[in-house]
């Protein structure tokens, strides 16, 4: 029994590593490509761009039909039981939503063109702009229904290698983009990588299962129920997509495009570099957790083991880059991003929470229970907009990071009262003495960032990091057979 619990530890460790791993490369090319669009197009530039990627996730998640979580189930059924007919049945299911949906989305895209203008610029006509982004919406339909037939039939490492191959050609499509052309590159970067995921990925998926152009009647009624618990996550991402658009679209009404750079900036640091740790979840936990959603014990086991290792990992390097972003931004960026940095440093600990809650809200998924998941995300985003309204008009750019820990203490509180009275959810004392000993870490190192500097700061920070990183290598020792694996690396 002991060894099967270790096991189970090591399988959750093994793959948020293996993702993390790619995640984290992901990033290092994202910031080559963000160092480059920060020197070439500057603050306004990069405020333009979020504004424009902001519109396209709308359209997208608006539009999707959640077929990227909504098929897994299913799929994942299908696997499990090695049912390959059924199976190659489905896959082509997905692809007929998935046409459908691009279809729609960019009709769509077409159609806010104008009112995403409307209510994002008070200067110029950037309609077209946003009308363009219609090619990039309907390419991430498609590559969202064949990602979903690759996490399903668990190809995690063709998952592993598309994310990879994706980044690395962004990076040659979109700076000789900005360069020549500057900010009217912008829109054509934006085509051009989502194009170029959309090529990556269905060259893996169609050689694993191959195309076949036969659709009927029946495939559209038998993805309904899909569709269905789809539509929930549609909702909720658009909502959330809507939300961000609207916070970027109030900063640059209320501030200015800069003020969207910096905002943008600051969030990319914190929450989408977070991402690292978090990026496992959807690719191998959440299959794995619609496998035993019906069982409330072992429902239980697995989130709580998923957030003991993801709060352990995450938090060293919460820690870390806290320390290190007066250095780090104006070395991936510029200069001019640096009144960025005490709103990044108090995003940070917004984290902690998102790590504890993130696990707990998978389950929602998980158990068909489409309407919870989305007044609970619906929820989190109206106190997040209300927050960032109030947080920039009291402090400016820093307010809008408090905004951020703000909206994520209030999901937290959401996610686990709501867990705790409809599917039984109880989280362990385990977890909540680990939590509160890194979270402990964590603040003291925010306050160590707002009262002291020079040499102070440094080893302060840096003997901060050192102990939030001991203390997580001790428990995932204890708890796994890291310590082993890592002895027969170094053996070999």
């Amino acid at each position: 029994m002991e060894e099967e619990h270790n096991e189970s530890y090591d399988h959750v460790l093994k793959y948020t590593w293996i993702f993390g791993g790619v995640q984290g490369f992901v990033i290092l090319i994202s910031l080559v490509r963000n160092k480059f669009m920060a020197l070439l197009l500057e603050a306004g530039g990069m405020g333009f761009n979020s504004l424009l990627t902001s519109v396209q996730n709308f359209a997208s998640q608006s539009t999707n039909l959640g077929i990227s979580f909504g098929a897994v189930p299913k799929l994942s059924e299908c696997y499990e039981r090695q049912s390959h007919d059924r199976l190659a049945y489905y896959i082509q299911v997905i692809r007929l939503w998935s046409l459908i949906a691009s279809l729609l989305g960019f009709v769509f895209s077409i159609v806010i063109s104008p009112l995403m203008n409307d209510l994002s610029f008070t200067w110029g006509n950037h309609t077209l702009h946003y009308a363009m982004l219609a090619l990039a919406v309907a390419m991430l339909a498609i590559t969202g229904g064949e990602t979903a037939i690759l996490k399903a039939t668990r190809r995690l490492g063709v998952l592993a290698r598309i994310q990879v191959y994706t980044a690395v050609i962004s990076v040659f499509l979109s700076i000789p983009l900005y360069y020549y052309f500057g900010h009217t590159g912008v829109v054509p970067a934006i085509v051009l990588i989502a194009g170029m995921g959309m090529l990556t990925t269905i060259v893996y998926s169609y050689r694993l299962y191959p195309l076949r152009l036969h659709f009927n009647y029946s495939q559209l009624k038998d993805g309904a129920g899909m569709i269905k618990l789809g539509l929930a996550f549609v909702l909720a991402a658009a909502i959330g997509s809507a939300a961000e658009m609207l916070i970027r679209a109030f900063l640059n009404v209320e501030g200015s495009l800069d003020d969207v750079g910096l905002y943008n900036v600051g969030y990319m640091l914190t929450i989408t570099y977070a991402g690292i740790v978090f990026s496992s979840m959807e690719t191998d936990y959440y299959p794995r957790l619609s496998a035993v959603s019906k069982d409330i014990a072992k429902t239980n086991e697995m989130v709580n083991k998923q957030m003991e290792v993801s709060l352990l990992l995450l938090s060293p390097m919460l820690v870390a880059l806290l320390t290190a972003l007066p250095i780090l931004v104006p070395l991936l960026f510029s200069n001019e991003f640096l009144p960025v940095v005490a709103m990044a440093q108090v995003a940070v600990l917004a984290m902690y929470f998102k790590v504890l809650s993130m696990p707990i809200a998978y389950v929602t998924l998980a158990r068909s229970y489409s309407l919870s998941y989305l007044l609970l995300e619906t929820s989190y985003f109206i106190v997040l907009v209300i927050a960032i309204v109030a947080g920039y008009r009291t402090w400016g750019i820093w307010g809008t990071g408090v905004a951020i820990v703000v909206a994520h203490v209030a999901e937290l509180l959401m996610v686990g009262c709501y867990s705790y009275w409809k599917y039984n959810y109880r989280c362990t004392w385990t977890i909540v003495r680990y939590a509160a000993i890194q979270m402990l870490i964590g603040f003291s190192a925010y306050a160590v960032s707002c009262l002291t500097d020079g040499w102070a700061y440094w080893i302060t920070e840096a003997a901060l990091t050192f102990i939030s990183t001991a203390y997580s290598i001790h428990i995932l020792r204890r708890k796994t057979h890291l310590w082993e694996s890592l002895k027969r690396k170094f053996r070999t």
